[in-house]
């Protein structure tokens, strides 16, 4: 007997009438029409089954502390840096625990179930390092909790922050994380990039560093970093979060630079509900959208994903742990409104998410683990249209989430104006 049966289900890549079957914590089949005996059986209703959703840029450490001890007025990085810088004397690991706990309370809610995490290394004391290893730790059973070290205020201008760095990697801190466009020198910003990507190498870990988050157009980070992917033998280990500087570049220089990325295996992070909000603060008009050239390089054969980064933080006062909000501010700001485009924009939060953080058993076919979200949406279209109901949300055949008993109210096409989804109790 099996442990669980998914029937009628669409899936992402347009199927219809599928289902799954669920033994062990793990797909056993997939295919039309299945019938067997399950312990659980879930008539899908047509509904969209998606493997769950993946944030592969946030910062956890700062998450749910908007207005502490200010709020950031001018809505600028530079000023959420500083506003940080003032917060950190202030923390106390206790209180950063339990509102990342908060945080990952709502991501499972949401089928968001793997997220990657910056923790910044810069003070010597760690402890946002050792909160969150924490919390890594209390959240296992629930979420794939992947943690940067990102010093912060630069590894190279902060005294001790490359000491630091190497600490935080010592404790179990999974990815090494850099912000070389805050060192104080471009000069100093590339040697930042090779330091932290030889730590790497010779430690056997990934690389994600935040790279260029800024308007200035010679802010050339991105170069440095897939040339040090190759020089070191990383390709496809490393990623470059943000690169907002490559929509101020020049064409001419962007189509020179888009290329030796691909060539690199470097991937890149867009994180869209943040760049469209910190980028361009100084222009008047016309002013930047400030996002990276998310299309020229998934056309160019570069893994983009798409990140929340922030929620409720110095930087950032909305957000609630929805991967399709950012989908769908992606989507807008790339002006990718294609069919093809919008489906990009929904693998950019699923499956181009997990590449970037190299998760292990992920997706919808046979032998991959049974986490998935059962979506109130035909396809992902919809889903992103309407940022779509979380029906029920499962972690390796386990049912983590599920919505209280409702009459759907959506005009759905093949569908009648109200649906009954009877859910069971948590």
């Amino acid at each position: 007997m099996l442990d669980l049966l998914i029937t009628n289900a669409a899936l992402p890549d347009g199927r219809t009438g599928m289902s799954l079957a669920v033994q062990a914590g793990r797909i056993t089949e997939v295919a039309p029409g299945l019938q067997a005996q399950a312990h659980e059986a879930i008539d899908a209703q047509g509904y969209l089954l998606s493997p769950h959703f993946c944030d592969p840029h946030f910062h956890m450490d700062a998450t749910l502390s908007y207005g502490l001890p200010r709020v950031n007025e001018s809505g600028t990085l530079l000023e959420g840096i500083a506003l940080w810088g003032e917060l950190k004397p202030l923390l106390k690991a206790e209180d950063m625990i339990e509102r990342a706990l908060a945080y990952c309370d709502w991501a499972v809610a949401r089928g968001l179930l793997a997220i990657r995490s910056h923790v910044d290394t810069s003070d010597p004391s760690l402890l946002p390092v050792q909160a969150m290893l924490e919390v890594k730790k209390r959240v296992a059973p629930y979420i794939d909790l992947q943690l940067v070290a990102f010093p912060q205020d630069g590894v190279l201008r902060s005294p001790g922050g490359v000491d630091n760095l190497q600490r935080a990697l010592d404790l179990g801190v999974d990815v090494v994380g850099g912000i070389p466009h805050f060192e104080r020198t471009m000069e100093q910003g590339a040697s930042s990039v090779r330091l932290l990507c030889e730590t790497a190498a010779q430690r056997g870990l990934l690389v994600d560093m935040h790279c260029d988050e800024t308007d200035d157009p010679m802010s050339r980070h991105i170069e440095t970093l897939a040339f040090e992917a190759q020089r070191l033998g990383l390709q496809g280990r490393v990623n470059g979060s943000h690169c907002t500087s490559m929509h101020s570049m020049d064409n001419y220089y962007a189509s020179k630079l888009i290329p030796l990325i691909a060539e690199s295996g470097v991937s890149v992070v867009a994180n869209p509900l943040i760049n469209i909000t910190l980028q361009g603060r100084h222009d008047t008009y016309p002013k930047r959208r400030g996002m990276t050239r998310v299309p020229e390089l998934m056309a160019a054969g570069v893994n983009v994903a798409f990140g929340h980064d922030c929620v409720m933080d110095p930087w950032y006062g909305g957000g609630s742990a929805d991967m399709l909000e950012a989908a769908h501010m992606g989507m807008h700001v790339a002006q990718m409104t294609s069919q093809k485009g919008i489906h990009a924009c929904f693998e950019a939060v699923t499956v181009n998410a997990a590449k970037v953080m190299h998760l292990e058993g992920y997706g919808l076919a046979q032998g991959c683990d049974a986490s998935f979200v059962l979506l109130q949406a035909r396809n992902p279209g919809d889903a992103i249209r309407l940022r779509a109901n979380r029906l029920k949300v499962w972690r390796k055949g386990k049912l983590l989430a599920a919505a209280p008993e409702q009459v759907a109210r959506l005009d759905l096409p093949g569908r009648p104006a109200d649906v009954r989804f009877t859910a069971p109790s948590r």
